[in-house]
């Protein structure tokens, strides 16, 4: 009896949980409504960025190498004497889009599989199990360069060398929690009135798990964010015609003594992205988490 009770009560939570009532719980985390802010700013910035930008990002002017910020350039200018405000501004868009696609595919291809290996189990579910557990045994960073060696640098090349691996935190996830879900009692009544598995997969116990996936994608954001900017600073992310913050901290690196602008604001921008991506993923979970609600 007490499992039933817990479960109607976890499943009439996330029901009944609105994009209004998350706002409302959030705004009892300071730092994650601050963090939200940051975000939404970021992303707006992203967004507007041909329009805010005063200068064009692959702009030269020798004349004006490495000047130190000012009123002319808020943030100076780089070793080409390019703006590095307009390349920052550029440069989020390339960050934020390859952090939310990546991230998408990554859900997609590892939920999707999780719930099909925790419900079905049999032959499927071991291939999938042991597949992952081969990728885990190798350092994210050294996955993601040897698929762009194969693959070559590229927008949409990064996104699917980051996603190759990705795919494996959410499938252990979400495998995890459907096997746990489906000895439930309304997994149970559900297969009693003869509805298929795909059915009580998407609606019975996909609803159930889909906060614990959505705080992961909060923090993988910021992850994938930084896994860019690391493959951009080795030289085997973003092609060097496009802004991109980890090709921009890479520029200035020789120069931190005598331009330390080219690569500490770049870095400066990158890191107040990423923790606030962070700091969000921690007040979502706090929010999103149903457990931690009939715990209290």
């Amino acid at each position: 009896m007490a499992h039933v009770t817990e479960a109607l009560t976890l499943h009439a939570y996330l029901t009944a949980r609105s994009l209004l009532g998350v706002w409302q719980e959030l705004r009892k985390n300071p730092s994650a409504v601050l963090a939200a802010l940051v975000v939404g700013v970021y992303i707006l910035i992203a967004i507007s960025g041909p329009v805010i930008a005063p200068y064009p990002p692959s702009e030269t002017a020798l004349v004006d190498r490495l000047q130190e910020p000012g009123a002319e350039h808020w943030l100076g200018t780089d070793g080409l004497g390019r703006d590095i405000l307009s390349r920052c501004i550029y440069g989020a868009r390339v960050s934020i889009l390859i952090g939310f696609l990546s991230v998408t595919l990554c859900v997609f291809f590892g939920v999707s599989l999780g719930l099909i290996a925790g419900y079905y189990r049999g032959r499927l579910d071991s291939i999938l199990s042991r597949m992952s557990e081969v990728l885990m045994a190798f350092p994210y960073l050294i996955s993601a360069i040897a698929m762009m060696a194969f693959l070559g640098p590229g927008f949409f090349n990064l996104i699917w060398a980051l996603a190759l691996r990705g795919w494996v935190e959410f499938f252990r996830l979400a495998r995890g929690d459907t096997l746990a879900q489906q000895t439930r009692e309304y997994v149970d009544a559900a297969r009693s009135l003869g509805q298929p598995g795909w059915q009580i997969m998407l609606s019975e116990i996909l609803p159930n798990i889909l906060p614990s996936i959505i705080v992961l994608a909060t923090l993988r954001v910021g992850f994938m964010i930084v896994l860019e900017a690391s493959l951009s600073f080795l030289g085997v992310g973003i092609p060097p015609s496009i802004p991109a913050w980890g090709s921009m901290i890479s520029e200035g690196r020789g120069l931190l003594f005598t331009a330390w602008w080219v690569s500490t604001l770049p870095g400066l921008i990158l890191m107040a992205l990423v923790l606030a991506t962070n700091l969000l993923g921690e007040g979502l979970r706090e929010v999103l988490d149903p457990r931690l609600k009939v715990q209290t």
